[in-house]
């Protein structure tokens, strides 16, 4: 089963390690798992692993300290397991790095459906970054690449998520135009991602954060309420 594309399962449930791997493994999965945050996060830098499931109780260190420092060392895509309800839990997974969310009563069929979409949005294909202009789209002292795939603030690297990335050159091919949700949505599925409503404006949360932006008194990205979001461009708003 060497073609087999390798996830990680970290969760105590043994039973339910054990339901995802032999639910996985027909699909063209091979499953390892851990049963404790400290041996997850381990096995999670040492190899290499296509996608990670993240159980947000864990004993040794929970899921949100593991995803922490996972996003400090790895890009793998995580897709993270929350209990039932706990929607806190939910949004802080996505502010610090996890792909996707699911609650502990998911079905198979739909655990499978969101690992294959995590996968393939943060896997860019070469074609489709060599399709991508090779111009600078600059606004405010942000400065974005897209087929280089490289995003600079104040000439200082930006390390963003392959979605941020995408979130943050549509914001900047609007010059200034404001994007809804649902545009915003419809253009970075285009580009190869699979992106939910709920969770965009957590995503837009997130790379606020890495840019520096107070949402009151915003430099880069302004919310229109009821609308959607507007990229700042200072020069232009001076120019006004």
């Amino acid at each position: 089963m060497s073609d087999a594309r390798k996830i990680l399962v970290i969760d105590d449930d043994r039973k339910l390690c054990g339901l995802i791997r032999d639910y996985l493994k027909p699909h063209g999965f091979e499953v390892s798992a851990r049963f404790t945050g400290p041996e997850g996060l381990e096995a999670a830098t040492e190899d290499e692993y296509e996608a990670v499931i993240l159980d947000v109780m864990l004993p040794g260190m929970d899921g949100f300290e593991v995803l922490k420092q996972l996003r400090q060392r790895v890009t793998v895509p995580v897709l993270m397991l929350t209990a039932m309800g706990e929607e806190a839990d939910r949004i802080a997974g996505l502010e610090m790095g996890a792909d996707d969310y699911l609650p502990k009563t998911f079905s198979t069929r739909e655990l499978l459906a969101r690992l294959r979409a995590v996968m393939r949005r943060n896997h860019v294909s070469a074609e489709t970054i060599t399709d991508l202009p090779d111009e600078e789209l600059v606004a405010g002292g942000l400065s974005v690449n897209e087929g280089r795939h490289t995003a600079t603030i104040d000439g200082e690297s930006l390390d963003l998520t392959p979605l941020e990335f995408a979130i943050l050159a549509t914001l900047l091919r609007a010059k200034g135009r404001v994007k809804t949700r649902e545009q915003l949505i419809d253009e970075v599925s285009q580009r190869k991602f699979d992106i939910f409503d709920r969770s965009i404006d957590v995503h837009i949360s997130a790379l606020r954060k890495k840019l520096g932006d107070d949402p009151k008194s915003p430099r880069f990205i302004r919310t229109v309420r009821a609308v959607g979001y507007q990229l700042i461009d200072s020069e232009r708003e001076v120019g006004r």
